[in-house]
């Protein structure tokens, strides 16, 4: 414990060093509360904290942010963006991002960093935590449908996946939602029918490292769209760096750490801060900090169906648990309702069949069964169509 509150305080100290304004993002989260209250704990001043919210509840953690800022003393700045303001950047993704990039969070990541440039010109990030420490909800489910794929033949697994799958999302919302204040605040988690259903076809793949394509795949078939199949190549490394006995837990860890981390996480805030000239600094990321997570055994980092406890008892110090503990909601903006609302015209003019078929990239036909039934409200494939017209737009946007 020692060592690792050293190299944190060490890490952030490093990444403090500027002479220029300096300030950071903050969710209300675990990793971002910790980069800010070790920047307190350091500063002679308020620190510089931004966060942005949104007028959907289920979307807004701006309230969270603001009580962690008020209780570390930072200089806080908040801005809740309204839905025309939101719409307002997605025409500039693809020249943001420079390829088809579909993480959705794109769009308040590039808006935080906006607010954050007009008053700063570096900001501190969480980013890092999940995957070296344990922290994404799919390694604890990932590690039950391990199990259970060991103990329950194939066929009844499937046939248990298809009763769960039968019901649908909204009806699992409604379910979730009467018996929310009997659910522990762990099961309380957002859009609870859409990850049902997820779960339920990944617990019917053949094995653990299938399961976790499903887990961190939007489409749960790729080759439906495409034609090809790309091997799960992240998982072979893993499997290949670490041995059985390491769990299937640690080589999730390491194949986002290998992907994920890299090519979604990283490279959303990079290009999403430096389009306005913002340069973005993650101290969780250190590499002595990267080595020591590493040799922390996993029972240290997750447990009881809690992940990132280290990260969690160095916080603790500084913020009142009751602050910080809440499910996982992620940096998300919905995306699903604008797509029914202002987004659709757009939408459907880049998801026409012929558009869609253009260079023999992609099959309209599930694509466009998919937006059949996310415009009628019976499932909410809002991830699943986001990735299609990012790839479509950037494509659009890349034609003389």
């Amino acid at each position: 414990a020692g060592e690792l509150v050293s190299l944190l305080s060490d890490a952030v100290g490093m990444c403090m060093e500027s002479d220029v304004p300096l300030g950071a993002f903050l969710s209300g989260g675990i990793d971002s509360s910790l980069v800010v209250a070790l920047m307190q704990a350091r500063s002679q001043r308020p620190v510089r904290t931004f966060s942005i919210g949104f007028a959907e509840a289920g979307y807004d953690e701006s309230k969270h942010a603001a009580a962690v800022a008020r209780h570390l003393g930072t200089e806080h700045t908040e801005l809740t963006v309204t839905e025309r303001e939101a719409l307002a950047v997605i025409p500039h993704l693809p020249a943001i991002y420079d390829e088809p990039f579909a993480d959705s969070s794109q769009i308040p990541t590039h808006l935080v960093s906006r607010l954050a440039r007009d008053h700063v010109t570096v900001a501190l990030s969480g980013d890092g935590g999940d995957e070296l420490f344990g922290g994404y909800n799919r390694y604890l489910w990932g590690d039950k449908l391990a199990r259970l794929m060991g103990r329950v033949p194939g066929p009844l697994r499937r046939l248990g996946c298809a009763a769960v799958a039968g019901v649908p999302a909204a009806g699992w919302d409604a379910a979730a939602a009467a018996l929310r204040p009997l659910l522990p605040a762990r099961l309380r988690v957002a859009m609870p029918g859409d990850k049902l259903h997820k779960l339920a076809a990944v617990a019917g793949t053949p094995d653990a490292d299938a399961a976790y394509v499903g887990l961190t795949s939007l489409w749960q078939s790729p080759g439906a769209l495409t034609g090809r199949v790309e091997p799960p190549g992240a998982v072979r490394a893993a499997a290949a760096a670490l041995d059985d006995s390491a769990g299937f837990i640690a080589r999730m860890m390491l194949a986002d750490t290998l992907t994920y981390l890299p090519d979604d996480i990283l490279a959303k805030v990079d290009r999403a801060s430096m389009a306005v000239s913002l340069e973005s600094r993650i101290p969780l990321l250190d590499h002595r900090l990267f080595e020591l997570a590493w040799r922390l055994p996993l029972a240290g980092k997750v447990a009881g169906g809690t992940g990132k406890l280290p990260l969690r008892r160095v916080l603790f110090r500084h913020v009142p648990r009751e602050l910080i503990e809440r499910p996982k909601m992620g940096f998300g903006v919905p995306i699903g309702a604008w797509m029914r609302g202002e987004l659709r015209d757009w939408a459907e003019d880049l998801l026409e069949p012929a558009k869609l078929a253009e260079d023999g990239l992609l099959d309209p036909v599930p694509i466009r069964r998919c937006w059949n039934e996310h415009l009628s409200g019976r499932r909410n494939w809002q991830h699943q169509l986001w990735a299609v017209l990012m790839l479509q737009a950037w494509r659009a946007a890349a034609r003389p």
